[in-house]
């Protein structure tokens, strides 16, 4: 990366940074809403320790998930309106490294925030605390493929008035395998077992989601823009 580009990409992501400190209301609604789904999951369910231990990875990670589709319409929404999307893309630096620079801001103000949480949420669930660490782990590589593989959908949905319904259907099933591995991978290890597969294939899928998903959603955002 030479240094025109590289004081690009640390401009727009101190530039995305700014802005989500500036709408603090937008950067904490997708957090409550992880909190609220977690917290009132035993209401509906059942206070019992044994049956919450047991769903903690799954229900934690499905709030997650959910409200990392819920955080995905600012990211390129309000540049889109107001055009900044636009200048962005007529850049001439790479679109795909710019992209990543949006994502990597996305993820330190929704993903981030998540993970710190995770813990509080845990003891929440009675999640025994030798299973709080891998569920950390889970999270720390999985939240970032959630904002990578997101950026796609709404890379080719920013255009559209109305585009949550289309923006589910298109990330909700490449999402699955990340969810089944990462909380299998909590449950396993309660139960004394090997995880290593299921991490490995998490770290599989991040490093193709870094290297593929950038390019992926600049060639979707000029598409939309077009």
């Amino acid at each position: 990366m030479d240094a025109k580009l590289s004081t690009a990409f640390w401009a727009l992501l101190k530039r995305d940074l700014r802005l989500a400190y500036r709408h603090r209301n937008e950067l904490l609604n997708p957090l409550f809403f992880f909190v609220l789904v977690v917290m009132l999951f035993p209401l509906g369910t059942s206070p019992e320790k044994e049956l919450l231990m047991t769903m903690a990875p799954g229900v934690i990670w499905v709030a997650a998930l959910l409200a990392s589709m819920l955080s995905l319409d600012t990211l390129f929404r309000a540049d889109f309106e107001d055009g900044t999307l636009e200048q962005i893309t007529l850049s001439p630096h790479p679109l795909s490294v710019l992209v990543l620079a949006k994502i990597i801001a996305h993820w330190l103000v929704t993903g981030f925030p998540m993970i710190l949480l995770a813990p509080l949420l845990a003891v929440f669930m009675y999640l025994p605390d030798e299973g709080i660490g891998v569920l950390m782990l889970t999270l720390a590589i999985g939240t970032p493929i959630l904002s990578l593989i997101g950026a796609i959908g709404m890379g080719l949905t920013v255009g559209l008035r109305r585009g949550g319904m289309l923006l589910s259907l298109i990330v909700l099933p490449l999402y699955i395998p990340v969810l089944i591995f990462s909380a299998n991978a909590v449950n396993t290890y309660l139960a004394d077992l090997a995880i290593r597969g299921q991490i490995y294939f998490l770290m599989a899928v991040l490093v193709l989601a870094i290297t593929l998903a950038p390019i992926a959603t600049a060639a979707a955002l000029r598409i939309s823009l077009e």
